[in-house]
């Protein structure tokens, strides 16, 4: 029996295999330390989708290595050699990998380093989880995507789309909510073409999920707009069911498409427009969040200007800004680059336009009276969310899991702020 410390970066799929691994490592006769220093094998579930986000990997692994270390996720599937440059005794396990856990830990325990960056048939639907958030459930639907974009290293780390099967999804979701889950998040490298490979579609699965009978809601998770077209009119209709958030993740990345063909995303800026207003017009303050790249080698000034007018023309509520950097193995790390400086000048314009925009949207709420489901604590800070998944943060002492009435009573850039109803 070991003492084993788990920290996990990235996205939703990330954190769902950090609590899987953690799970494993439970059932399979080991204990979870409270932090590294009491540990007797530290393991981390990486992310390698910026130069910051490796950077940072980076330095939690030479960090973590004076133990015996396990580095997971997608940076030891992507870059092998980055992480043996800095640890070479790291043993590394692949995001499709997780049936191999305990072999490898108890490999490394013993002082042997086991490379295990192979996909395993293990699904990852069903497996014993220890959650981070005992009222979240992270329910991963798929693994894997069917893009090819040029500045992601995603299609390296995770490969072709392979979708679970709804029936073993459901049965997921209600273990879930069985244990205790208010909210459970459905989550995949992309949610949009979830199914194309197994005959399905990601609104039968919604529809299939919403239809189990427990008290809970569902956050339907990113998903890329080039497959928008096919799935929109089916899933207009199942976001009508309350149980599900009325909330979008859909990056757009550009607003130009000679950049958009640059980076083979598959749509063009007209696909994002027309999914906004779709939602927008069928749900009464719905909550579209996107994602930005500033400075893609290909983007001039008029292209950036074309990301402007759209963001403006669109309004989204959330906007995830990256600075465009080169990541290792994909094709535009090889094009000659922008000016650090002149990417750092978009990034603060697109940074301060999305700043306005958000708080220009947030003050539309003021006096919006209805349920919030507090499901996050963040230090001391509780905080909730309405039916449009907007955060909510209150003076009130609540508690994780509990709902009440708020009426919101003003806003900053990034939240709402009410009063609970007595």
């Amino acid at each position: 029996m070991a003492k084993i410390w788990v920290e996990a970066y990235g996205c939703s799929a990330s954190f769902a295999d950090s609590e899987m691994i953690s799970g494993l490592i439970v059932n399979g006769g080991h204990t979870l330390a409270a932090n590294s220093s009491e540990s007797d094998l530290n393991l981390i579930v990486t992310c390698s989708v910026k130069d910051a986000t490796a950077n940072k990997m980076i330095y939690r692994i030479k960090q973590l290595k004076s133990k015996p270390l396990i580095v997971a996720g997608c940076l030891p599937k992507a870059e092998k050699t980055t992480v043996e440059k800095f640890s070479d005794n790291a043993s590394m396990l692949g995001p499709n990998s997780l049936g191999k856990t305990l072999s490898v830990i108890e490999s490394t325990l013993k002082g042997k380093k086991v490379i295990a960056l192979e996909d395993t048939d293990l699904s990852k639907v069903g497996l014993p989880k220890i959650r981070l958030n005992p009222i979240v459930g992270i329910v991963e639907i798929a693994t894997g995507c069917m893009s090819e974009c040029t500045f992601c290293q995603t299609k390296l780390s995770k490969g072709d789309l392979r979708s679970f099967r709804i029936g073993d999804i459901v049965r997921q979701v209600i273990i879930e909510v069985e244990d205790g889950c208010k909210e459970v998040w459905l989550s995949s490298t992309d949610n949009g073409c979830y199914g194309f490979d197994i005959g399905s579609d990601l609104s039968t699965l919604v529809n299939a999920v919403s239809e189990i009978s427990h008290d809970f809601k569902i956050r339907v998770g990113m998903m890329n707009p080039m497959y928008m077209p096919r799935i929109r009119d089916g899933l207009l209709e199942s976001f009508e069911n309350d149980k599900v958030y009325k909330f979008l993740h859909i990056p757009v990345q550009s607003g130009n498409n000679k950049v958009l063909n640059d980076m083979k995303r598959g749509h063009t800026a007209k696909t994002f427009r027309d999914a906004v207003k779709k939602f927008r017009d069928k749900f009464p303050n719905f909550t579209i969040s996107t994602d930005v790249i500033v400075g893609f080698p290909s983007e001039n000034k008029e292209d950036f200007e074309d990301t402007v007018q759209l963001l403006e023309e669109t309004r989204p509520d959330v906007v995830n800004l990256s600075k465009y950097s080169k990541r290792p193995g994909t094709e535009a790390a090889t094009w000659k680059q922008i000016d650090v400086s002149e990417v750092r000048r978009r990034s603060k314009q697109i940074y301060e336009l999305c700043r306005k925009i958000s708080h220009e949207n947030n003050l539309k709420w003021i006096g919006w009276t209805g349920n919030v489901l507090f499901n996050e604590k963040i230090e001391d800070v509780v905080r909730g969310r309405n039916f449009a998944y907007k955060p909510i943060l209150v003076k009130d002492y609540v508690e994780v899991g509990e709902k009440h009435q708020v009426t919101i009573t003003d806003v900053t850039n990034h939240s709402l702020l009410g009063a609970i109803i007595r």
